[in-house]
């Protein structure tokens, strides 16, 4: 077997489709149970800001069991406490973990025989798991984003707010979800709609019914920006999908629209965040613009 699959012996388990929480996939690693949740809280709390992401599925789920969707989290242990985490759901998020986790990481996920839509996480974090995955992933990278900065903002905007920015509604959804379309396929190259679309479909509908969605209308209607909260928790907010129409850019119409929308994600929690892309040298401009700061470094694997 390969360099990695050999270090997994004898802990490979047979391929199974349930996960019920306890399970061993390394001498280090196995499924969190429901008795890990307060170690999981305790590990999130380090840095809020990086982790929403498990933060709000923890939220969600209340526990560290496997989920009946089949997503699971797995623990990486050091003397008995829990050291890192791993989410395994549609898609990997590496929480509190760094270089050294990356190939007893590795081979746990290659164990469980998943597809994932993408791995996102600090840098730090990603880049060696991937590393460590690619040799023997059945996936292959479309893109790899090595360099997205992650910024903050924990007090009121810079510069004034656009008073036209409002929250979506549903009488906005026909709208907003082709504005979100065009930003999803600029962004990665093709329409979340093929195909239908139901999920990409629901999740908007879902960002408007929770009051996660805010646009900047023209007067027949028609989207000038959007961008909606994509995570929120108690202790921060994520800011994702920015979006301007192409016809409405170099109107200045981004920075004061995204200070409306971080002066309002500021009303639900004491933080707001984003990451975006380091080449993005105008969205980066804008964001600074706000009042945002670089604290961190994110990086994306796409499938």
């Amino acid at each position: 077997m390969s360099r990695i699959l050999s270090r997994a012996v004898p802990w490979f388990p047979v391929p199974k489709a349930r996960y019920t929480g306890g399970e061993q996939l390394g001498d280090t690693i196995r499924v969190l149970a429901a008795e890990d949740t307060p170690a999981l809280r305790g590990l999130i709390a380090r840095d809020p800001v990086a982790n929403i992401f498990m933060d709000a599925q923890l939220a969600a789920t209340g526990t560290a069991a496997p989920t009946a969707g089949g997503s699971l989290v797995l623990g990486r242990f050091d003397a008995g406490e829990l050291a890192s985490a791993l989410w395994v759901g549609a898609n990997l998020v590496p929480v509190q973990a760094g270089p050294a986790d990356a190939v007893p990481y590795a081979t746990a996920v290659l164990a469980l025989h998943r597809n994932f839509s993408s791995l996102f996480g600090p840098s730090r974090a990603v880049l060696p798991l991937w590393d460590s995955l690619r040799p023997e992933s059945r996936q292959h990278a479309f893109d790899v984003r090595a360099r997205q900065p992650l910024m903050v903002l924990d007090q009121q905007p810079a510069i004034l707010p656009s008073t036209r920015v409002r929250r979506s509604t549903s009488r906005d959804y026909d709208a907003v979800l082709p504005a979100c379309a065009a930003m999803f396929q600029e962004e990665l190259g093709y329409s979340p709609l093929d195909a239908g679309g139901s999920f990409y479909r629901s999740r908007v509908r879902t960002l408007i019914h929770q009051g996660h969605s805010f646009v900047d209308t023209a007067a027949d209607g028609s989207i000038r920006f959007k961008a909606e909260l994509g995570t929120v928790s108690r202790h921060a907010t994520q800011i994702q999908g920015v979006w301007v129409a192409p016809a409405h850019r170099g109107e200045g119409l981004a920075a004061p629209a995204m200070a409306a929308v971080a002066g309002s994600a500021l009303a639900l929690a004491p933080v707001t965040s984003l990451y975006v892309n380091d080449y993005n040298a105008a969205a980066l401009a804008t964001y600074r613009r706000v009042g945002f700061e670089q604290v961190g470094e994110f990086a994306t694997v796409l499938f």
